[in-house]
């Protein structure tokens, strides 16, 4: 009978893989019933259901197991990210970098003397500033696209959710060798270490993005092959990060900004992963459910509470004021300022980092800032939202929630551009007369964001 199954069955990761979207995928359909429920919430509440904290179908070990996926999503999202970061439009507009460099120092500062005052040890106070400099790449990626928002400040948002996750990776980098003296580790790994993180990340990402912009501008005319091209780069980045001991979070950052600067002719970086992209925002936030830890949650919950108030209050405050000087109008500063206070992925990578270096600290760690990502992304969808809406550049002008991108397929809107670009000059267009064309342009005036480009 040797061709039966020879053992019970057990969790692999590819079996995990299919739990987490399934699980996921209802989760999001409950969100959209409840419209007062944002689907990242819904993806957190049934991966906590799922996880050890809830009926167990996902264990700690097969979590730790399916970690490779959840590196792929960070890896896809923060390319995104680092590919709408420009360093030629960085060059021309310094202000926002000023901005970005305020707002990191002001958030780093107030957590820091936050933790420190609650009883933390001088470390731990930093590696948790460092970690909650960062934002949510995801939440301002996904909740963009639910709402259709484009403009201004949805793209001043994304500089500077990329240029804080920068940042916080680099302040990170500063503090590692405070946590190998800390473990006694020996003077060349204190110094080696983080240079060789750093550099090393840096090098690999530019190599990768230097060649991906290579071999697309050499076969431009395969537009078919564009997507295989950049994901294939990215699993690139991240087997050799991983082989390397590099940053599985920084490298891919740094080949969405290569790309994106380096790029003439040939946009790659305006290139649309499509609706399957959503997959792996419901891996990566039912994975983060999943992970939380109740016990700590609660053991922790009054720090968390107020690190998650202090660490809004600055953003918001630092940022608004910033672009506010800049003589930016108060309703869009402080929207923008608002659309930075959601906080997930880069931190969730930051802290499995940081509980390899300092294992002794590592539950402390992943309780405070987790159960800060909670409340962030519990709170952050509908912030952002209503930032967008705030802002104006939402569709519609609402921050109410219209479509989602997995639930009927004349409802995706990947490029929301299209919507309020210019109507093609096509062959049928020019060969339609005057009075067509006037029928055609009232007919495509229905859509209810037309115009507002």
């Amino acid at each position: 009978m040797d061709f039966l199954p020879q053992h019970g069955l057990s969790m692999t990761p590819l079996l995990s893989f299919g739990v987490l979207l399934v699980v996921g995928a209802l989760g999001g359909y409950l969100a959209h019933r409840w419209s007062w429920l944002p689907s990242i919430t819904g993806f957190m509440l049934v991966g906590l259901l799922v996880g050890p904290s809830g009926f167990g179908v996902l264990n700690y070990d097969t979590l730790k197991e399916a970690r490779i996926l959840v590196d792929i999503a960070l890896a896809l999202i923060l390319y995104r990210l680092g590919s709408s970061l420009d360093l030629r439009f960085i060059r021309r507009s310094p202000r926002i970098v000023a901005v970005a460099v305020i707002e990191s120092v002001l958030t780093f500062c107030a957590v820091f003397t936050l933790c420190y005052l609650l009883g933390f040890s001088a470390l731990i106070a930093a590696v948790i500033g460092a970690i909650l400099i960062s934002s949510s790449p995801a939440v301002l990626l996904h909740v963009a696209h639910e709402v259709g928002a484009k403009g201004p400040v949805t793209e001043s948002a994304k500089t500077l959710v990329a240029l804080n996750n920068l940042l916080s990776f680099l302040v990170f980098a500063l503090v590692i060798p405070a946590m190998l003296v800390h473990e006694n580790a020996s003077w060349q790994q204190v110094i080696l270490q983080p240079l060789y993180l750093l550099l090393g990340s840096g090098v690999l990402g530019i190599l990768i993005g230097l060649g991906l912009h290579f071999v697309i501008s050499r076969t431009a005319k395969a537009e078919q092959y564009k997507l295989a091209l950049v994901v294939g780069a990215l699993m690139l980045t991240l087997g050799l990060a991983q082989q390397l001991q590099l940053s599985m979070l920084f490298a891919p950052l740094i080949v969405g900004i290569v790309v994106r600067s380096v790029e003439q002719d040939v946009v790659v970086s305006a290139m649309e992963f499509g609706s399957a992209f959503e997959l792996f925002f419901i891996v990566l936030f039912v994975f983060a459910g999943a992970s939380l830890h109740l016990a700590e949650l609660i053991e922790y919950a009054p720090v968390i509470i107020a690190l998650v108030l202090t660490r809004s209050l600055v953003k918001v405050a630092a940022v608004s004021v910033s672009l506010r000087l800049g003589l930016q109008p108060w309703r869009q500063a402080s929207a923008t300022g608002l659309l930075l206070i959601p906080m997930a992925g880069l931190a969730i990578g930051l802290v499995q980092t940081s509980s390899k270096l300092v294992p002794e600290q590592a539950t402390m760690i992943a309780a405070v800032v987790l159960g800060a990502v909670t409340l962030f992304e519990t709170l952050g969808p509908p912030i952002a939202a209503f930032a967008f809406g705030l802002a104006g550049e939402a569709a519609a002008s609402t921050p109410v929630r219209k479509v989602s991108p997995w639930r009927l397929k004349d409802e995706v809107q990947v490029d929301v551009s299209a919507l309020v670009a210019h109507e093609p000059e096509d062959a049928a267009v020019a060969e339609t007369s005057t009075d067509s064309a006037e029928t055609s342009k009232r007919r495509f005036r229905l859509w209810p964001f037309a115009g507002k480009a």
